[in-house]
């Protein structure tokens, strides 16, 4: 939620708690309807507080205009921020950052020779995501042709059970693993 968004709904907010509250007591015999409308008219008859009211409704106005004509789109910009979000007639598909990683990881795990996998993806405002990966792996692994595959596979994975193009997949050799003497 924007800034504007919040000051809007406090202002809102307290001015509905306060008519209300004063109509309550209205309504329950504690305050005289009298007295009130002897301050409307007191304040009504001072130019400056006149003038501040008129202040104060003109910005409430402006605030009630922007709130009911002009919707904020922080909810899609934060949702971007945190996964995919797909859209049809159907309705809306959030695909989180979380579960994009879980399957590169589980793509890169199956392939030989990837050791110790992490990945992160990245989406930017425009719709592009990129996945980096992090990983080590063994010595007798050939790492162009391991990260051509690699790249290929979750290209793939992520077209067939998504249905959205990756931008770029990135892989970092973080290191060779020392080969493990079988026993």
């Amino acid at each position: 939620m924007k800034t504007l968004d919040k000051i809007a709904l406090v202002l809102f907010s307290s001015v509905i708690l306060i008519i209300s509250v004063i109509f309550c007591l209205v309504i329950f015999g504690w305050i005289n309807i009298d007295i009130i409308t002897l301050y409307i008219k007191h304040g009504l008859n001072n130019p400056v507080i006149t003038n501040v009211t008129l202040g104060v409704l003109t910005v409430f106005i402006l605030f009630a205009i922007k709130g009911i004509f002009f919707t904020s789109d922080s909810k899609d910009e934060s949702s971007m921020e945190n996964g995919i979000l797909i859209q049809n007639e159907n309705g809306k598909l959030l695909i989180s950052k979380d579960t994009i990683q879980n399957l590169v990881s589980g793509v890169v795990k199956e392939v030989e020779g990837a050791q110790d996998v992490s990945s992160k993806v990245l989406l930017s405002k425009d719709g592009n995501i990129n996945v980096d990966v992090v990983l080590f792996v063994s010595q007798d692994v050939i790492i162009k042709d391991l990260s051509n595959s690699l790249q290929l596979k979750i290209k793939d994975l992520i077209k067939k059970s998504m249905d959205v193009d990756i931008k770029e997949v990135n892989i970092k050799i973080k290191n060779i693993a020392p080969k493990q003497e079988k026993i």
